[in-house]
């Protein structure tokens, strides 16, 4: 049984439609990345699944149960966890107090403050520092972290590297089979598709809000992927 599944799922902005009948499963322990070009419909997904936007047409499953009518709230609870673009982290409040709201929903698990600062030592040495004293790329870390707080089964990731500078892209996404191995699946949302092709399990490309193509990233072609991508 797949960990996350979605059947159908189409959902918009009001009268815009931004999904088309996706399909996407993700299994225990892997990492899935979700690629495309910008306006393809990827963050709305992430959004969708995170129950952030209703469900018009269609089923998100967690766990084998429908949670379509869920709100993000009741999601965050049964493991569901959301890194936003852009970070979207307190600037009134220090890098440990950022870290600590993630915790709110008091689901229990492994992550904890020091799990969080041995995975990103950086956090560690500026936990007093506020938000808005950080890095672009410390600020990510502290998203991520703020999420895995919550102790989700999924961590969903939009935009992970956008951004930032190559030597932050990779702290970060070395943490990623970390992350993985300590029990929490991963939907990453990346228009880097290098980056997405090294760490992923399975690759699902989307354009204009449909699925053009999915795979392991050993089975599918740069032909395949630029096709699928720009539609070309």
């Amino acid at each position: 049984m797949a960990l996350l599944q979605t059947v159908k799922l189409t959902t918009g902005y009001g009268d815009f439609q931004a999904l088309f009948d996706v399909d996407i499963e993700v299994a225990q322990g892997q990492i899935v990345a979700v690629i495309g070009a910008n306006g393809a419909g990827k963050s709305t997904l992430l959004k969708a699944v995170a129950r952030l936007l209703p469900v018009d047409g269609g089923t998100v499953r967690f766990d084998g149960a429908d949670i379509s009518g869920l709100v993000a709230s009741q999601a965050v609870r049964l493991g569901i966890s959301l890194v936003p673009e852009g970070r979207r982290l307190f600037p009134s409040l220090s890098v440990e107090e950022n870290l600590q709201i993630g915790g709110y929903s008091g689901r229990r698990g492994s992550w904890r403050l020091a799990e969080v600062y041995d995975l990103f030592p950086r956090l560690a040495e500026r936990r007093r520092h506020m938000g808005t004293a950080l890095s672009g790329g410390e600020q990510q870390m502290v998203a991520i972290g703020r999420a895995l707080m919550s102790n989700p089964r999924l961590l969903l990731c939009d935009e992970l590297s956008l951004g930032l500078a190559p030597i932050v892209i990779q702290d970060i996404y070395t943490a990623l089979p970390r992350i993985r191995d300590a029990g929490t699946s991963l939907v990453i949302v990346e228009q880097d598709i290098a980056q997405a092709m090294r760490v992923a399990d399975r690759v699902y490309c989307l354009q204009e809000g449909r699925i053009t193509l999915t795979g392991r990233p050993a089975e599918l072609s740069r032909e395949a992927i630029h096709a699928a991508y720009f539609g070309a």
